[in-house]
């Protein structure tokens, strides 16, 4: 593991515990608003912080002919994202979800095998068919008895989503930095949304303050903030190590969720995650053929 300073371990613990809580944060927001308003209110903040810290750190302008491109991965990677996982977090609990949620870099590994002709090692493979068991375990355990979830299949679909997402982030990264893409893509993805958000100045007024609270954090902390603390991170340490610290949100969010929510997943759900997130190890650390693993780039809540 890299040496850090205690500055750089105070951004790492922060960023880390933020991104955690968001799938808390989500269920909370959801006592009061809908799945869109959720999203739409918690990522209008999120662009005016980010738009704030734009201005200070000067982030250079898109290029015309990328507009339509960065229009789009705002549209999977944002709008279409946390649409689904905040529907799904209507049934799912927290710790479920960011274990779903933590499958994302076997679709990502799958989405390059297939697109980018990206080989696979028989132990990436094997990682990717051990995760998948996990994660059929997850989406069974969040359901009634023995049947699948179909809020569960949402944020599965939203993690497959964001495997996309960092596929064609790929095309961008060598023109701007991983932080001036994300904040491209959420101001895209959120003006986007706006069309869906009817009732969303009713739900303002009547939601409690708890829930209009638990938004405006999501929209402040994980929306944002813990992008910039990422990206600090990264910049001062080995980004391939520091990356392997991503595998403790899960972790941190089921703790979270006891503790914000006073849920926990349900043992069936808890032994499909260890086993989903044994899979993403496998794949992230011996899957790709000839090549070194790399680390996860800034996305949506590598949660959420």
């Amino acid at each position: 593991m890299p040496r850090f300073t205690s500055r750089t371990l105070f951004a790492l613990a922060f960023t880390l515990v933020v991104w955690a809580s968001a799938f808390a944060g989500i269920r909370a927001g959801l006592r009061a608003y809908s799945p869109s308003n959720l999203a739409i209110l918690r990522f209008l903040i999120a662009s005016l912080v980010l738009a704030i810290y734009a201005g200070i750190a000067h982030f250079r302008r898109p290029d015309l002919r990328d507009l339509p491109g960065l229009a789009f991965t705002g549209a999977i990677g944002i709008s279409f994202y946390n649409l689904a996982l905040n529907y799904g977090e209507t049934r799912v609990t927290a710790g479920a979800a960011s274990l779903l949620i933590a499958s994302v870099p076997i679709w990502t590994a799958l989405a390059a095998r297939f697109w980018l002709h990206e080989k696979l090692t028989a132990a990436g493979w094997g990682g990717v068919f051990v995760s998948f068991a996990g994660v059929a375990l997850i989406a069974s355990g969040e359901g009634d008895g023995i049947r699948l979830s179909p809020q569960a299949l949402i944020i599965l679909a939203a993690a497959i989503t964001s495997a996309a997402y960092m596929i064609l982030q790929k095309h961008y990264l060598g023109r701007y930095s991983a932080l001036e893409f994300t904040a491209y893509s959420i101001w895209f993805g959120t003006a986007l949304m706006l069309p869906l958000g009817s009732g969303l100045a009713h739900s303002l007024r009547t939601a409690p303050v708890a829930a209009t609270l638990s938004v405006v954090y999501l929209g402040i902390f994980p929306g944002a903030l813990a992008y910039v603390g990422w990206a600090y991170v990264l910049s001062h340490g080995a980004a391939g190590r520091t990356s392997t610290l991503l595998y403790v949100i899960p972790v941190l969010a089921i703790g979270i969720g006891w503790l914000w929510l006073g849920e926990v997943p349900t043992m069936i759900s808890l032994i499909g995650g260890s086993i989903a997130l044994a899979g993403v190890i496998v794949v992230n650390t011996k899957g790709r053929a000839g090549a070194a693993q790399s680390a996860p780039v800034l996305t949506p809540e590598v949660e959420s």
